[in-house]
C-alpha cells in the first residue's frame, strides 16, 4: 500500500504512519552512522560533535597551531568553537527527533482531532552558533493547519531567527545604529543580519513591553517617600508615511529651500512627538529659597542638597498620544502607592496640554496631585526678560535674574511679574524691546498656580525636571537622532519601549515574561484548552 502524505486523515492509515516514522528514524540514524534500533541513539547521537571536538583538539596539538601567535589562535578556536557547538546543538535537536513519540491524542483550539501523524516535517532555525535544522512530528486533519507538539516544547520562534539571536538583536538595536548592532551581532555570533532584519527582530522582541508593566506589581514603598510624576516631549524625524496627519499636510504642502539637507525651521514638519513619561520616589529634605539660589557664600556653604531621586521608571511612546502616556504614568503610580497614602507631585515644563492631562487624569482617578513648573524653565523666561534691559554679557544681567528668581521661590511671582512690567513701562521701551519681558511676566501670572515653591521646598518636594529632562535625552536624543536616521512608526515605537526597559533595569525580568506570553501567544493557543499534549 502507497500513502499519499499529502491526503492523511482520520485514523485509515495509522499502519503507514508507524512505516513512516520508522523510516523516517532510519533514515536519519544511518545518516549519521547511529544504530538506527529504538533506544540507542544515546551516546552515538553525537558523534558528529565528538568528531569536530576531535578535530579541535588535533589542532591545537599539531605542528601547525605551535607556529601562531595568541590572536590567530584565539581567532582560529572562536570559528571552530563556534562550529562545535553549532553541531552540539544540532545533534540535541536530531536525539530530540528520534525520540519524540507519537501521542495517541492532538487536538486543535478549533477542537478538531488531528488524526494523520506525518513524520520529515523540517524547519530551518538561525541561532547563535549558526544555522540548524528541526526535524519533528506533524499532526494533521485536512483542511485544518498542522500542529508540531515539539515546537511547543522548544518554544520555537514563528520566525527563522531563535529567541536568543533576537534577544541578542534586541540589545544592541537598543544601544546603537542598526549598522553598528549588525556589526556587534556578527562579532558575536559569526553571522550577518540585515538592517531590516534587524528592526523586525527588534519589533517582535518589544511587543510583551506594555503588558509586562501592566502585570507588574510593586512592592510598596515607605509612605513617607515623595511620589513624582512627571511628562515632556521630544521631536523624532520621521518617514513622511509615518507623520501624523497634520503634521503630514504641512510637510506636503512645504518646498525645502536646499535640495540636499533642510533648512532652519524644516525640521519641524519632519517630526513626531514622542511623548516620555517618569515615575519616581524621593525622601523629602526640606530646603529654602537659599538652598536653591544662595545669595551669599554663608549660604552658598550651608545650602543643602536637592532630595535626590531613586526607583526610576520611564515610559515612552510615538505611536501613542499624550493622554495615553500620562494615563501610563498614573497606572505606575497606582501601583506603588495602591493605598493612596503618599504625598503625589507632579513636575512639568509648563506645556498647557500636559497640566491639562495630568488634571484630567488625576480627577478621573480621584487622586489628589500637586502640579509644579520646573524652576528652570522660570529661570529661562527670566533670562529673556533680562536682555530687554541689559546688553549682551552684562554681569548685572545675572544679578537682576538672581533677585527675580528668588522672589519667585519665596512665593512672589505676581509680584515679580509686575515689577517687571514697570520697568519695561519706566524705560519707555518699544513693543518690540519689551517682548521677552511681557512674555515673562505673562508665564509668571499665567503659572502662578503651579509655583507654590514656598510649599513645595518646605515639604522636601523637588522642583526641578531634571529627571524626565534626562530621559528625554537618553531616550529619544541619544538613539533616535542620529545624523541621517529616518523613523518608520512600528521601528521607532519599539526602540523607545526597548530603551525604556533597559533603563528601568528591567530587561531580564521582561525577557522571561516575554518568553512566556510567546509561548502562550504562538503555541498553547493552539491546542485545546490551551495544552499542549505530551507523552
Amino acid at each position: 500500500m502507497i500513502a499519499d502524505l499529502d491526503t492523511l486523515s482520520g485514523g485509515d492509515y495509522l499502519g503507514a504512519d508507524e512505516v513512516l516514522l520508522e523510516r523516517a528514524r532510519a533514515a536519519r540514524a544511518a545518516s549519521a552512522g547511529r544504530d538506527p534500533s529504538p533506544g540507542s541513539a544515546g551516546s552515538a547521537g553525537f558523534a558528529g560533535s565528538r568528531e569536530r571536538f576531535e578535530s579541535l583538539v588535533v589542532f591545537l596539538a599539531g605542528e601547525e597551531s605551535g607556529t601562531l601567535e595568541h590572536a590567530e589562535l584565539e581567532t582560529r578556536l572562536e570559528r571552530g568553537g563556534r562550529e562545535l557547538l553549532r553541531r552540539l546543538f544540532q545533534d540535541h535537536l536530531d536525539l530530540r527527533a528520534e525520540r519524540e513519540a507519537r501521542l495517541e491524542r492532538v487536538v486543535g483550539c478549533e477542537g478538531v482531532p488531528r488524526g494523520s501523524v506525518e513524520a520529515g516535517h523540517g524547519r530551518p532555525l538561525g541561532t547563535v552558533f549558526g544555522e540548524v535544522r528541526v526535524e519533528r512530528l506533524a499532526y494533521r486533519a485536512r483542511g485544518h493547519a498542522n500542529l508540531y507538539p515539539a515546537d511547543g516544547g522548544l518554544n520555537l520562534p514563528v520566525e527563522k531567527h531563535s529567541h536568543g539571536l533576537r534577544r541578542l538583536a534586541a540589545v544592541e538595536s537598543a544601544r546603537g545604529s542598526f549598522d553598528d548592532a549588525a556589526d556587534a551581532v556578527e562579532r558575536a555570533t559569526g553571522q550577518r543580519l540585515g538592517k531590516r532584519q534587524l528592526e523586525d527582530l527588534a519589533r517582535r522582541a518589544a511587543v510583551d513591553v506594555e503588558g509586562f508593566y501592566e502585570s507588574g506589581e510593586r512592592f510598596p514603598a515607605d509612605p513617607g517617600d515623595v511620589l513624582v510624576l512627571s511628562c515632556d516631549g521630544k521631536g523624532i524625524v520621521m518617514r513622511p508615511d509615518a507623520l501624523r496627519p497634520a503634521t503630514a499636510a504641512q510637510a506636503a504642502g512645504s518646498s525645502p529651500k536646499l535640495k540636499t539637507r533642510l533648512s532652519k525651521g524644516e525640521k519641524r514638519n519632519r517630526k513626531r512627538i514622542a511623548e516620555i513619561g517618569a515615575v519616581y520616589e524621593l525622601d523629602p529634605v526640606p530646603r529654602t529659597s537659599g538652598d536653591v539660589l544662595p545669595s551669599t557664600d554663608a549660604e552658598r556653604a550651608q545650602a543643602v542638597t536637592a532630595p535626590a531621586a531613586k526607583n526610576k521608571w520611564l515610559t515612552a511612546s510615538v505611536a501613542h498620544d499624550a493622554a495615553q502616556v500620562v494615563a501610563r504614568v498614573f497606572d505606575e503610580a497606582d501601583r506603588r502607592d495602591p493605598e493612596r497614602h503618599r504625598t503625589w507631585v507632579a513636575l512639568v515644563d509648563g506645556n498647557n496640554h500636559q497640566i491639562d492631562r495630568i488634571t484630567q487624569e488625576a480627577a478621573a482617578r480621584d487622586v489628589p496631585v500637586t502640579i509644579l513648573v520646573d524652576f528652570v524653565h522660570v529661570l529661562e523666561y527670566l533670562w529673556k526678560a533680562a536682555w530687554c534691559f541689559h546688553r549682551e554679557g552684562d554681569p548685572a544681567a545675572e544679578r537682576w535674574v538672581h533677585r527675580h528668581a528668588r522672589q519667585v521661590l519665596d512665593g512672589k511671582a505676581a509680584q515679580a511679574a509686575a515689577a517687571i512690567r514697570r520697568a519695561a513701562t519706566t524705560a519707555s521701551l518699544t513693543p518690540d524691546q519689551r517682548a521677552g519681558a511681557d512674555l515673562c511676566a505673562a508665564y509668571l501670572t499665567n503659572k502662578r498656580a503651579q509655583l507654590d515653591y514656598p510649599t513645595a521646598l518646605r515639604n522636601g518636594w523637588p522642583v526641578a525636571t531634571g529627571v524626565i529632562e534626562g530621559a528625554c535625552r537618553h531616550l529619544v536624543k541619544d538613539r533616535m537622532d542620529l545624523t541621517g536616521a529616518r523613523w518608520g512608526l512600528q521601528g521607532a515605537e519599539a526602540i523607545l519601549k526597548l530603551r525604556a526597559v533597559h533603563a528601568n533595569g528591567d530587561f531580564d525580568q521582561y525577557w522571561t515574561y516575554h518568553l512566556a506570553q510567546h509561548h502562550q501567544r504562538v503555541h498553547r493557543s493552539r491546542y485545546a484548552n490551551a495544552v499542549i499534549p505530551q507523552e
